[in-house]
C-alpha cells in the first residue's frame, strides 16, 4: 500500500502550496467509504457556523476506511482557501483558537467481513478548539511519520451569519433558458442589522451549487442594487438545467437482490453485485420519487454496526448502446464517486457487450447517482443526455456568500444559505 500512496501523494503534495486548488479526492486506493459531515449524519453537508464568543464551537466528523487488516497511525491538518478554492497563506494562528492538526485516535477494525479494514473517525475541530476566521478550508489526512504523504483532502466550510439572503428558484424568465427543462435562481443580498457590512457589491463573490456538483458551482454576476439589496439575477449563469431524480440502489442485504439490484454473487473470497441495466431517461415523462439527490448512507440490514461490519462489494453498472459516444465520455456521478468527472468515473465502451460499463468498489448502504455526457473540452457534464431536464426535478442548491475588503488577508464567508425545489 505504501507504493500506491507514494505514487499518488508525491504528485498531490506539490500542489498543496499556497495558490493551488484544493479538491475533494482519495489518494489511495485503499482509502474508501470517506464522509465530512455535520453532526455525524452522511447526509449532511460539511458546512459549520462560525461560534460567536463563549459559544460551544459546531464540529464537523470525519470518517474512512482503510482497506487493510493492519492498522496504521494517521494525522489530520486543516488549511484555509479562499473563495477559489486555493490554499492562502494563512497561519493557524489567524483561523483557529488552537493547532491546526492532531492525530487520529479513534479506529475500530472490520468485524465478520470478506474484506478487511478498519475504521477511522475525529471530530474536526479537535477538542477545545474553534474557528476564529470563516471560509473556505481543507483537510488533510497523511501518515503520522510521513507528513509529506496524504491519502485523502476532503472541502468544508465555515460561515458567518452576517447577511440576508432571499433566494428564489422559479422558471426562466428572460432568454437565457427553457421554461420546461431549466431551473432559475434569483438571488439578494443585504447585510443584516447591526453586521456594519459594506454595500459595495464589488467587495463580494456570490457562489451557487446546484446538489454536490462542483461542475455546477458558479460565480453569479451582480445585477444592481434593488434599495440597499444587492440583486443577482436575470443572467445566464442563473440558469441551471433541471435534470432529473438521481438513480439510486439498495445494497444494504447481501442475501437478497434489493433496489435496482439484478443479482448478488460470492466468489474468490469477494462480494459481486450486479445493477440491473441503466436506461436512457431523456425522452420519458417525469416521474417524482424521493432520493438522496447524489448522497449516500452506509447501512446494513442484519447486523448492528454499519461502520464495522458492513462488506464491501464490487458494483457493476451497464448502459447498453448500439454505438460509442464519439464527442465526449459517460461519467457516474455522485457522492459514490466525490461527484468527479475523471478516470474513475468514467464507463468504458465493451463493443462485445454493446454497452458503457464500470465497475466500483463500495461499502453496503444506499447510493443515489446520475449518469453525465461529457462534451470533448466542456467543463459541465449534461443531464439532458441521459437523464432528460425537467424544471419541476427537485433539486437542492447551495449559496455561498463571500466578502473581502480592501486590505484584508483572506475571503470571508459572510452568508450561507440552502434551498430546494
Amino acid at each position: 500500500m505504501r507504493r500506491l500512496i507514494l505514487f499518488f501523494t508525491v504528485v498531490f503534495f506539490c500542489n498543496l502550496l499556497s495558490g493551488q486548488t484544493a479538491i475533494d479526492s482519495n489518494w489511495d486506493a485503499s482509502v474508501k467509504s470517506v464522509f465530512l459531515s455535520r453532526n455525524d449524519i452522511e447526509l449532511e453537508r460539511p458546512l459549520i457556523r462560525m461560534s460567536s464568543f463563549g459559544e460551544p464551537s459546531e464540529q464537523l466528523t470525519l470518517r474512512f476506511d482503510i482497506l487493510s487488516p493492519v492498522t496504521y497511525s494517521f494525522r489530520y491538518r486543516i488549511r484555509h482557501c479562499n473563495a477559489l478554492w486555493e490554499i492562502d497563506d494563512l497561519d493557524d494562528s489567524d483561523f483557529l483558537s488552537g493547532i491546526g492538526e492532531g492525530s487520529i485516535d479513534n479506529f475500530q477494525p472490520s468485524f465478520n467481513t470478506l474484506q478487511q479494514y478498519v475504521n477511522y473517525y475525529q471530530l474536526i475541530p479537535g477538542s477545545y478548539n474553534y474557528f476564529t476566521a470563516s471560509g473556505n478550508y481543507i483537510v488533510e489526512v497523511y501518515f503520522a511519520n510521513e507528513p509529506e504523504h496524504i491519502i485523502l483532502t476532503r472541502r468544508f466550510c465555515v460561515y458567518e451569519d452576517l447577511t440576508s439572503i432571499d433566494a428564489v428558484i422559479a422558471k426562466p424568465s428572460g432568454a437565457y433558458g427553457n421554461i420546461f427543462n431549466d431551473q432559475e435562481i434569483s438571488i439578494g443580498i443585504t447585510p443584516a442589522n447591526g453586521s456594519y457590512l459594506p454595500l459595495q457589491a464589488d467587495y463580494y463573490h456570490v457562489v451557487v451549487q446546484q446538489n454536490g456538483r462542483e461542475d455546477l458551482m458558479r460565480s453569479m454576476p451582480f445585477n444592481g442594487y434593488s434599495g440597499n439589496t444587492m440583486m443577482y439575477q436575470w443572467k445566464t449563469e442563473n440558469v441551471f438545467p433541471g435534470g432529473n431524480n438521481f438513480r439510486y440502489f439498495d445494497l444494504s442485504n447481501m442475501w437478497a437482490a434489493m433496489y435496482h439490484v439484478q443479482r448478488i454473487e460470492k466468489w474468490g473470497g469477494e462480494n459481486f453485485a450486479f445493477l440491473q441495466p441503466e436506461e436512457d431517461r431523456s425522452d420519458r415523462a417525469y416521474s417524482h420519487y424521493n432520493s438522496l439527490n447524489g448522497g449516500m448512507k452506509i447501512n446494513i440490514r442484519d447486523r448492528n454496526n454499519p461502520q464495522t461490519e458492513a462488506d464491501y462489494v464490487w458494483v457493476n453498472f451497464s448502459l447498453p448502446m448500439d454505438y460509442p459516444l464519439l464527442n465526449g465520455n459517460i461519467y457516474i456521478v455522485g457522492e459514490l464517486t466525490c461527484w468527479h468527472m475523471n478516470d474513475e468515473s468514467r464507463m468504458e465502451w465493451q463493443p462485445q457487450y454493446k454497452a458503457y460499463t464500470k465497475r466500483l468498489l463500495l461499502k453496503q448502504g444506499y447510493y443515489s447517482y446520475q449518469l453525465l455526457f461529457l462534451p470533448a473540452g466542456e467543463h459541465e457534464g449534461l443531464t439532458a443526455t441521459f437523464e432528460g431536464d425537467h424544471f419541476v426535478t427537485p433539486n437542492n442548491y447551495t449559496i455561498y456568500v463571500y466578502l473581502r475588503t480592501p486590505g484584508a488577508r483572506y475571503d470571508r464567508m459572510v452568508g450561507l444559505k440552502k434551498i430546494g425545489y
